[in-house]
């Protein structure tokens, strides 16, 4: 399995920005579907934001989209969460995570927890109001 390291949480206020970063181990990356997932306290863990392998092509929640943009930098495993125009209710743990895509349309129609196998551990962001 894929070894995922992220980072880049913290506080900040409402209307501010955080970048995330997922680093991945040694693996063929592009071969990789890549996530991130996050988990407010009491709620189940929700898809934010996914990569297509291969193309690389991004997919959102209705939550994020238009305020987050995930993108990769193959030459150093990591994948970036670039959030903006941040909202208290954004405040959660966020996780990364990675799998070779067991279908075609992984991220295209959507993606679950139960699509990914490697998982980071985890890093807060709090949204302050």
């Amino acid at each position: 399995d894929v070894q995922l390291q992220a980072s880049g949480g913290g506080l900040v206020q409402a209307g501010g920005s955080l970048r995330l970063s997922c680093a991945a181990s040694d693996v063929t990356f592009d071969d990789y579907a890549i996530a991130w997932f996050r988990q407010a306290p009491g709620k189940e863990r929700e898809g934010v934001s996914c990569l297509t392998s291969s193309d690389r092509k991004p997919y959102y929640s209705d939550s994020v989209k238009g305020r987050f943009t995930i993108s990769s930098d193959s030459a150093k495993n990591t994948v970036y969460l670039q959030m903006n125009s941040l909202k208290p209710e954004d405040t959660a743990v966020y996780y990364c995570a990675a799998d070779i895509p067991l279908y075609t349309d992984l991220c295209r129609t959507s993606w679950g927890t139960e699509d990914f196998g490697s998982w980071g551990q985890g890093t807060q962001v709090t949204v302050s109001s």
